[in-house]
């Protein structure tokens, strides 16, 4: 039986203190980040394979279907919605939303859900809290490798499937939660440059990678790829206010390790 949903109210939405979100200041630049128009690619994208195998359909919404009863029965599921709604995180979401009543979700970078149990997990993971959260809006997916088969298979989920690859250059006009669990380190770096102004940052939301481990992976080696590929993770990682996914059971471990919500802002 579906857990009822619960509805974000905007009593008490401020966060500890009073925070202002990153913005451009007239006659200066930011210094970590180079400050070069962000290309508009926004490429026509079909699944490589079109075709659409009924029998294919059927078994994968059967086995989704496995996956999230296995899911929503877990411990790992319960530490997770109880660290969406505990007070703090809760009144992050809160600030996000502002007046609107709902959070637009767009995952990216999902995966193979017919040949791989990991993006099985994590999908499984989103349609729950859609489920269980009615501040949870549209589910909008993309990720280059889905075939004509998973496509439908999304759809017949209520999910909506990109028909353009955006690269992660998605500005949030509105509240977005990103859902974006292991995705290369450029994926999150496109989201940011495309949202480093106020006017989107203070809308967005983002489920992925550590920027915390990122950091420390930087520090540690110099010269690594991540300072390169993760400019503006790192330029931003002062702004943000980062919660780690609680890891309490072997089968979360592959589809969520390193994982945290991220929030940004910054202090007035």
């Amino acid at each position: 039986m579906a857990a009822s949903a619960k509805t974000l109210t905007l009593e008490n939405c401020s966060l500890n203190g009073e925070w202002t979100v990153v913005g451009r200041r007239r006659g200066k630049q930011r210094r970590h980040v180079p400050r070069i128009k962000l290309p508009e690619v926004r490429e026509a994208w079909t699944p490589a394979d079109v075709s659409i195998d009924t029998e294919r359909v059927s078994k994968l919404l059967q086995k989704l279907e496995i996956c999230m009863n296995r899911m929503e029965t877990s411990q790992f599921y319960r530490c997770f919605v109880e660290q969406i709604e505990n007070s703090e995180t809760f009144n992050c979401f809160r600030w996000v939303l502002g007046s609107e009543s709902e959070m637009q979700v767009v995952v990216y970078g999902i995966g193979s859900i017919d040949s791989y149990e990991t993006p099985r997990l994590q999908l499984s993971l989103l349609l729950l809290m859609k489920r269980k959260f009615s501040w949870m809006g549209g589910i909008e997916v993309f990720d280059p490798i889905l075939s004509g088969t998973e496509s439908r298979v999304l759809q017949a989920l209520g999910c909506s499937v990109l028909s353009v690859n955006e690269q992660g250059r998605r500005c949030a006009l509105k509240p977005t939660l990103f859902y974006m669990p292991h995705c290369e380190a450029e994926l999150y770096d496109n989201l940011l440059h495309a949202n480093q102004e106020a006017a989107t940052l203070k809308n967005l939301v983002l489920f992925g990678n550590s920027f915390e481990t990122y950091e420390e992976h930087a520090s540690a080696i110099k010269n690594s790829s991540i300072v390169h590929s993760a400019g503006h993770i790192l330029a931003l990682k002062k702004f943000t206010r980062e919660y780690k996914i609680q890891i309490v059971s072997d089968d979360s471990f592959k589809a969520f390790h390193d994982s945290s919500w991220h929030f940004f802002h910054q202090r007035a």
